[in-house]
């Protein structure tokens, strides 16, 4: 193996810093040096790619495959630059890397890039030939042959965490969730902060029947600890959030039917007596009681028992949204009539029932309206 100038490795190093333009700068000197440094050319490549210049990208390793044409880094980096690049010339890429196969059939890295793109290949050309209509059917053979790479991968890099990244795509194009299911699991194994992984399982997690909204809440916070970036997680944190939300409206609407029919016989049934009006001040004074335990128990209670940062979110959540802070703003006018029923001295039923129909149309309605939903903007 030749040896590494100081100078490409520091340039490696700044590369992966995201400083590409010193990198650039600093394999430009190495090159004047010596234009026959195959592994600054490579290096040059690389740092190309990452800036996203794929055209410059492909013409330094053009470079370095003209001085060793067997060059298994400039090879990789060359099917780097050319999915880069698109059009017609990404599907290139696939005899790039065969030939980078070829010369390094113990390197892991070469079968993982070829997995991930030969199905696409052809997948594309499937597409093509079709007039853009591909059936399952059709996906099986191209699934197959890059999940078969995608396995001597694994087997060549046991431990390497992109590996497990191609063969979960290829398995979730499958419909293979056993399988898919496994490698998230491999894959958080390497990385228990994946992102994307620790999103999936959570998800599945907080989906399983029978999880309330305050339990996937909890899982979503947990995650996001592992993983704060993760938007995928944050969102599925806000849904369980919006859930616990949408949940104080029954306890406003609970209350509200609950003084309409025992305490001021708004609905009245053929043959019975209502009570007389007006309701006497103790009794009035008492329908505060069922209300005030029902929201400690059903709101207050169950919202301090909530972990910190699912609580943090809540208060967030009203501040970010809108459907959240009209979630609330339901409950409490659904509670303002209650209270207006319960608390003034009707001698009518005229108007309370008027403030009944009031607060719970509306509510009840939108209800319905967003029963399938789970967040809003």
């Amino acid at each position: 193996m030749s040896t590494v100038h100081p100078a490409v490795e520091r340039a490696d190093g700044l590369i992966e810093l995201k400083r590409y333009e010193e990198a650039e700068a600093l394999l430009g000197q190495r090159l004047v040096e010596d234009p026959d440094d195959v592994r600054a050319w490579t290096k040059l490549a690389l740092c190309h790619v990452r800036a996203e210049q794929h055209e410059k990208a492909l013409d330094a390793t053009d470079r370095a495959l003209a001085l060793d044409p067997e060059d298994v880094g400039g090879l990789i980096m060359r099917s780097h630059a050319l999915r880069g690049i698109g059009g017609t010339r990404w599907q290139e890429s696939e005899g790039v890397l065969r030939e980078a196969i070829r010369l390094a059939p113990d390197y892991w890295y070469g079968y993982a890039l070829l997995a991930d793109v030969v199905w696409r290949i052809r997948l594309v050309r499937i597409g093509q030939a079709g007039g853009g209509t591909i059936t399952a059917e059709q996906m099986e053979g191209p699934l197959r042959e890059a999940g078969d790479l995608a396995m001597e991968a694994l087997r060549l890099g046991p431990e390497e965490l992109h590996a497990y990244e191609v063969a979960w795509q290829i398995a979730d194009l499958a419909s293979n969730s056993t399988v898919a299911d496994q490698l998230d699991h491999a894959i958080l194994r390497l990385d228990p902060s994946h992102p994307y992984a620790l999103a999936r399982q959570t998800k599945k997690a907080a989906s399983t029947p029978g999880v309330k909204a305050a339990q996937a809440a909890t899982l979503y916070a947990d995650a996001l600890a592992a993983a704060p970036d993760s938007r995928p997680m944050q969102q599925g944190l806000d849904d369980a959030s919006y859930r616990m939300l949408r949940g104080i409206r029954w306890i406003a609407l609970f209350c509200l039917a609950l003084i309409a029919a025992s305490g001021l016989d708004l609905v009245v049934t053929e043959g019975e007596t209502p009570r007389d009006l007006p309701v006497p001040l103790g009794q009035r004074l008492w329908f505060l009681v069922p209300m005030s335990a029902l929201w400690a128990v059903g709101a207050l209670l169950r919202y301090r028992r909530l972990r910190a940062g699912v609580r943090i979110n809540i208060r967030s959540l009203i501040r970010r949204r809108k459907w959240p802070r009209i979630v609330l703003a339901q409950a409490a006018w659904a509670m303002l009539c209650t209270l207006l029923i319960a608390e003034i001295p009707w001698t009518e039923r005229t108007v309370p029932q008027a403030l009944f129909w009031a607060g719970l149309i509306p509510t009840i309605a939108t209800i319905w309206f967003d029963r399938k939903k789970t967040t809003w903007p």
